[in-house]
């Protein structure tokens, strides 16, 4: 059963990586929404060789076409004065940006062995740094206008894991730490700062080898959630001021979408009197790693060390 209209109408929203797959989806849904859309897309290939406005420019016609707001740009997020251009194009065209979707990322699939430093830190540019670069650009607006919206683009191979991501995991556990961080700063200015796993079919999934998304046997049989609009409710929804959540990973996959956390076992409580050896790890191993007996979700550090010292009592 749906609500009342989340409408965007009056508010600025700037989508990077809006130029195909779950850029677009998020851009055509928050425009047919009302939404002023800053549709960037630096316009290279999917492991970031190449730039080209057609991508942006493309789906800025859809919009226009289609009776929306939309301005394309293809500056590079990996660059903080690209990531300044994009919102300084959001205040000089539309005064004001409410929310940030970083969706840029390339990818680099292959073996560990395989990988190189260049590959790593190509990934760590756009995914990374480029999400830090557009959320510092809109940061001081935010705070002027008394809020905003973050929503940052994590991933399983960031969160869970799996064969041949190892790079392009790094890069995207390190967008999940940034999320964290930025909630917590943001929260008292209501900047709020949330991350989203998606699973859609786009270019960059399309040269993922047999076992990876629609390519394992589970992957099949939930296909059609592959489609990227399959995603783009829960962002904009993340995307709107409506939405009170932050600090949070939601997960979009098959059809079902659910938050995703880190939480800490009861664990083994050694005390205070003396720290713990190898030995006494080796031989309390089974009770560290138990969730059978309970879990916490710390809400951030400190809250971990409240759970500690009051569950000690």
């Amino acid at each position: 059963m749906s609500m009342d209209r989340i409408d965007f109408t009056g508010r600025t929203i700037l989508i990077t990586g809006a130029g195909g797959g779950l850029g677009r989806a998020y851009a055509l849904d928050i425009a047919a929404r009302g939404g002023a859309v800053i549709v960037n897309d630096l316009g290279g290939s999917v492991t970031g060789e190449g730039a080209s406005s057609t991508m942006a420019d493309a789906v800025v016609a859809e919009i226009v076409a289609a009776g929306g707001i939309a301005i394309g740009n293809s500056d590079d997020v990996s660059s903080p004065d690209g990531a300044q251009a994009m919102i300084d194009l959001a205040i000089a065209r539309f005064g004001r940006i409410d929310a940030v979707i970083a969706n840029a990322g390339n990818m680099r699939f292959a073996p560990v062995e395989e990988l190189t430093a260049a590959d790593l830190d190509a990934l760590l540019a756009v995914h990374v740094r480029g999400s830090f670069n557009v959320a510092r650009a809109a940061w001081p607006h935010m705070r002027a206008q008394g809020g905003g919206r973050l929503v940052l683009t994590t991933s399983g191979g960031g969160m869970l894991g799996m064969g041949q991501l190892s790079a392009y995991g790094a890069a995207k556990g390190g967008v999940m730490g940034l999320m964290h961080n930025l909630a917590e700063e943001g929260r008292p200015h209501g900047i709020l700062c949330n991350a989203v796993m998606p699973n859609a079919a786009s270019r960059m999934s399309a040269g993922m080898s047999e076992g990876t998304l629609g390519h394992n046997p589970w992957g099949r049989a939930l296909g059609p959630s592959f489609d990227p609009r399959f995603t783009a409710g829960l962002v904009a929804w993340l995307a709107h001021d409506r939405c009170t959540s932050t600090h949070s990973i939601y997960s979009a996959l098959g059809g079902r979408i659910a938050r995703v956390f880190v939480g800490a076992t009861r664990g083994w409580d050694h005390g205070l009197d003396a720290p713990p050896t190898a030995e006494d790890v080796a031989a309390h191993i089974d009770r560290i790693r138990d969730d059978g007996a309970g879990y916490a979700i710390p809400a951030d550090i400190f809250d971990e060390f409240r759970i500690v010292a009051e569950g000690r009592g």
